[in-house]
């Protein structure tokens, strides 16, 4: 059953009184005096409603067997299994060949509120053509290298999409051969139906779930790829891919040509994922045939529309930050060391992209990382007047097994198949070894519905967790905030009185130096793990331009106790020291300059916990079995902090 806390439960039942919730209504939203939602298609209005919102867990990333990489690596798994594993139901756990016979079955114990499947839009075609042995392809060199399942097929079938102008294969979809593009064309529907089909449109709203694919543009080995997910059923008959859309400016021109301008009901968002394997490409400031500031403006603006949200975190590591970039300044960031795929002292790219990311190799950039993009977009922003990156936060697993939302690190089974199917591949291997169970995006809805979640995308109003759900509100205005924990109006007064988390804020209303943030976060309740972590310390991290330049970040300690001595016996997983069930406070900018744009989010960390490599180390102790070098090593990483990113709330001086 998903909880609604007891502060949701007393707004509930104010529903009927004046509200100003969020950042307008938005297509679909029901109006804030409890009158009938708007749905864009056909369902039954929900029966739980609150315009005050609630928050709902989920995960809009995640991988079937119609992914090339996830078939070459065996996962069989259907959008369909994808579907029930969310919603509760057990699932075959991939492979289900091999280790004597299979790995039997799995059940993810905390359903989740909605999700996608996201599966590779390139090479759907070409996958189904060389899986079907009737496909007049399917003995082809190509096909057969693709079914050998291991690095070779991986090179064969996806070398196109590490060039600038990716070409299909000719043997597959060449001349009196496959028509690719139309066989991509029914998989793709495949997709789109799973989705409509898994939507629960009946009044109890227990899940939801989006339409959506993964662009998988890879130039020179380096990560640009995105999720796109769609609002609804309405979508485009074909997945545009790296192969029509070869750049990301090209893709949010097609996607709005296709989705938002030419088809009515459309919605659409991209979604860069894994910066931190971009080698500062994915989000590289450049306006390609935009020669003066209008052009680019328009070319701002564009992504800006599309890009709404950033995903931080998922089973590939952490893209909030990392200490020492070039061109950055700020004290260090101890906490920016969590679930890191690159190692500290890589080369630096300075203000050059690299390339080879995709493979944990050559240079990593400040723009790898979310807390510097959000800076980059405050420079541009002030110099063409559109900030590009405006980007809210979302985390997800980017599992290829199949099984969303299964991020608990006592349960780890890795997330690709045959690659990672036994604690010894896990541990033992180097790539495996940094990966993670993954996390889930929040969002604050007026109900589980695709309108009502799909709009808080839009908005921002959501944030990112490495796992726990942590339910977490941020609020920011310029009116005095001093006594808001203590009142039970807390919500509706955040929403009067300022913006939620992914706004904007307002020209100041009143007299005041700074502008002040409320921020209240409770544990995640979570009674199969004894509770859940509890709470460490509550954080608001700043960015800002000084002198209109310079670029620059601080962490505030706001709240908890960051020397509490919380730790945890990596021998037993037992937590040890004391924690928080709840953290409240409200805070104002001590350091507030008005002149300087900025931006502020928050971020909630629990007390120390076992990571998932400890588990499986002292799981093959139990057992007798050999422990491998990486459960004994001096450089074992044995605990966690989990934590949430809040989206951030931006401050625009009155000058732009």
């Amino acid at each position: 059953m998903k909880r609604i806390s007891l502060l949701s439960i007393f707004l509930a039942g104010t529903a009927a009184l004046p509200c100003s919730c969020g950042n307008g209504s938005g297509p679909g939203h029901r109006a804030p005096d409890g009158g009938d939602s708007q749905y864009e298609e056909q369902r039954e209005p929900c029966a739980v409603h609150n315009p005050l919102k609630n928050v709902f867990f989920g995960d809009l990333h995640v991988h079937t067997s119609l992914s090339f990489d996830a078939w070459i690596w065996d996962g069989r798994s259907t959008p369909e299994d994808a579907y029930r594993f969310a919603k509760g139901e057990t699932i075959p756990l991939q492979p289900t060949g091999g280790n004597e016979g299979g790995r039997g079955e799995i059940r993810l114990l905390r359903p989740l509120d909605f999700a996608a499947v996201v599966d590779h839009g390139e090479l759907l075609g070409e996958v189904e053509a060389c899986v079907t042995p009737d496909s007049g392809v399917y003995d082809s060199l190509t096909c057969r290298l693709f079914r050998r399942g291991d690095f070779l097929s991986t090179i064969v079938i996806t070398q196109q999409l590490a060039f600038p102008k990716p070409r299909r294969s000719k043997e597959i979809c060449g001349s009196g051969k496959v028509d690719c593009p139309l066989l991509a064309q029914e998989v793709w529907g495949r997709l789109v139906e799973a989705a409509e089909e898994a939507y629960d449109r009946t009044s109890e709203c227990t899940f939801t779930s989006f339409p959506g694919y993964e662009y998988t543009g890879t130039p020179a080995v380096s990560n640009r790829h995105r999720v796109v997910l769609f609002r609804n059923g309405t979508v485009p008959d074909r997945a545009i891919t790296y192969f029509e859309a070869p750049t990301p400016q090209e893709l949010w021109r097609q996607l709005k040509q296709a989705c938002l301008d030419g088809m009515k009901g459309c919605d659409v968002m991209s979604v860069p994922h894994n910066s931190n394997a971009s080698n500062g490409g994915a989000f590289r400031v450049n306006y390609p045939g935009a020669e003066d500031p209008a052009e680019q403006q328009e070319l701002a603006s564009l992504r800006a529309e599309i890009e709404p949200v950033v995903e931080i975190f998922q089973q590939k590591g952490d893209s909030e930050c990392m200490n020492g970039l070039w061109g950055v300044e700020g004290e260090p960031d101890p906490l920016c060391d969590f679930e890191k795929i690159r190692e500290q002292g890589s080369p630096d790219c300075e203000d050059r992209p690299g390339f080879l990311g995709d493979v944990r190799s050559g240079c990593v950039s400040r723009l790898d990382y979310v807390r510097n993009v959000l800076l980059e977009g405050l420079k541009e922003e002030q110099r063409i007047g559109v900030n590009p990156y405006r980007l809210g936060f979302i985390a997800d697993t980017d599992t290829h097994n199949s099984i969303p939302g299964h991020v608990r690190e006592d349960r780890y089974v890795g997330h690709l198949a045959n690659q990672d199917d036994t604690p010894q591949k896990r541990l033992e291997i180097e790539d495996n070894l940094v990966h993670n169970p993954g996390g889930l995006t929040a969002v604050w809805a007026e109900e589980n519905t695709r309108n009502a979640i799909f709009t808080a995308l839009k908005n921002r109003e959501v944030y990112a967790t490495s796992g726990p759900r942590i339910e977490v509100r941020f609020f920011g205005g310029w009116e005095d905030p001093h006594a808001l924990c203590e009142d039970p109006d807390f919500v509706r007064i955040g929403y009067q009185r300022g913006v939620p988390m992914g706004g904007v804020l307002p020209p100041k209303a009143v007299e005041t130096n700074a502008p002040g943030f409320a921020v209240s976060a409770w544990r995640d309740p979570d009674s199969l793990a004894g509770g859940g972590t509890p709470l460490q310390r509550l954080q608001i991290i700043k960015g800002w331009l000084e002198g209109g330049q310079k670029l620059m970040t601080r962490v505030y300690e706001v709240a908890g106790d960051p020397d509490n001595a919380a730790s945890v016996d990596a021998a037993t997983c037992e937590r040890v020291g004391q924690g928080f069930d709840t953290l409240c406070t409200v805070w104002t900018d001590p350091d507030f300059d008005p002149s300087e744009p900025a931006y502020y989010y928050a971020r909630v960390v629990e007390n120390p916990s076992c990571r998932w490599s400890t588990y499986e180390c002292n799981r093959l102790k139990e057992d007798g079995q050999d422990l491998p070098e990486t459960c004994n090593g001096p450089d074992a990483n044995t605990t966690v902090q989990e934590r949430v990113w809040t989206s951030p709330i931006w401050y625009r001086p009155a000058a732009l």
